[in-house]
């Protein structure tokens, strides 16, 4: 099943989307592919995606103690 895709639009600096291009070339994937890898990495490393189990030791309130 594929998962439903939210259209936005998303300015970026042109130094900043040249960069990104670049790299998404060297990638094998469009910008728009890489973009979506690039932050889909990060909430996964912050524990940020939704229905993941965070990781131990992560910063939320139910892992401090009062």
């Amino acid at each position: 099943m594929a998962r439903e895709k939210k259209a936005f639009p998303l300015r970026l600096d042109a130094e900043l989307h040249r960069a990104v291009e670049k790299w998404a070339e060297d990638e094998f994937r469009s910008v728009n592919g890489h973009i979506e890898f690039l932050l889909r990495e990060a909430l996964r490393k912050a524990g940020r995606l939704p229905g993941k189990v965070r990781p131990v030791g992560s910063d939320t309130s139910e892992n401090q103690e009062m």
